[in-house]
């Protein structure tokens, strides 16, 4: 675990949403889609003093930007980047407006994994609408409509990311799996249960973000990335203070320079209030957990 120089202070604070800025539904795969008073403050202080704030997540464009209006993101005046699918989609907003996206083909990796689980469902992002999917998913665990199609036509193209999920199993099985397989021609990233990601090989939060601080004029060394899944390592890798929720997995733990408490304890914040505070704050320790 390492600390920032004295004086440091982020120029652009990187956020991945679900389990970070919100919280997890108990018993379900999905998060309570309300922002917490008291990460909303912090997020407000990091944007009142200047520094840029950028969403980075494995969620479609189209439910991201919820989330920014959420968070009155674009109440300071300049246009949003936002990081989606992973990083594999880099938009501006509002308006919406894609900017740059990267494609694979991911007929063979969806093939190699249906052979090992037959009866896992897919997912392909809809522009605007929500997913083609092979079947119905659990309640809650996708955002908008879901549209069912048949698998090879749902690979039939290039896409920017795929979504593999089989409630019968556990995140535990995807790991081996993914392991095995090697994926050839995709990188992947497994969620908390049985829940993968594929997507182009280099692609990832942190060559999002990479390209985000380059239009910005932000050095990595002054990013700070907050997030808790196994689709945050790059990410908190790649920033200068990477910092890990309390919840997350120990994998992710060890990537970060430093964790902070849990999304029930409104982690993000005590991070963020670190580095931006108000006056009235300035006589109370918010540290984060070394």
């Amino acid at each position: 675990m390492t600390e920032p120089p004295a004086g440091w202070q982020p120029k652009l604070v990187a956020l991945d949403i679900d389990g970070t800025l919100l919280k997890w539904v108990v018993g379900q795969g999905s998060t309570h889609e309300e922002v917490p008073p008291a990460v909303h403050a912090a997020v407000g202080r990091v944007l009142d003093a200047g520094a840029h704030v950028v969403l980075a997540s494995g969620r479609a464009p189209h439910s991201m930007t919820t989330i920014a209006d959420l968070l009155d993101l674009h109440g300071h005046g300049d246009r949003l980047w936002i990081v989606a699918s992973n990083g594999s989609v880099l938009l501006r907003y509002p308006p919406e407006e894609i900017v740059h996206e990267e494609t694979f083909d991911a007929a063979p990796a969806v093939a190699a994994i249906l052979q090992r689980h037959p009866d896992a469902l897919v997912a392909i992002e809809e522009r605007g609408v929500g997913y083609r999917v092979s079947a119905p998913f659990p309640t809650g665990e996708l955002g908008g409509e879901e549209i069912v199609t048949d698998i090879d036509e749902l690979v039939a193209g290039p896409v920017s990311r795929v979504i593999i999920r089989d409630p019968q199993a556990t995140a535990d099985d995807f790991v081996q799996m993914a392991a095995e397989l090697g994926l050839h021609g995709t990188d992947y990233v497994v969620g908390w249960t049985a829940w993968l990601d594929l997507s182009p090989v280099g692609v990832s939060k942190a060559s999002g973000l990479a390209h985000v601080a380059e239009q910005l004029g932000v050095d990595r060394a002054d990013v700070l990335a907050i997030g808790d899944g196994r689709n945050d390592l790059e990410m908190l890798r790649w920033a200068g203070r990477g910092v890990a929720m309390g919840q997350a997995v120990q994998e992710v733990h060890d990537a970060a320079d430093a964790s902070t408490g849990t999304v029930d304890e409104d982690g993000a914040a005590t991070e963020l209030d670190r580095w931006f505070r108000d006056a009235s704050s300035l006589g109370s320790s918010t540290q984060g957990f070394a």
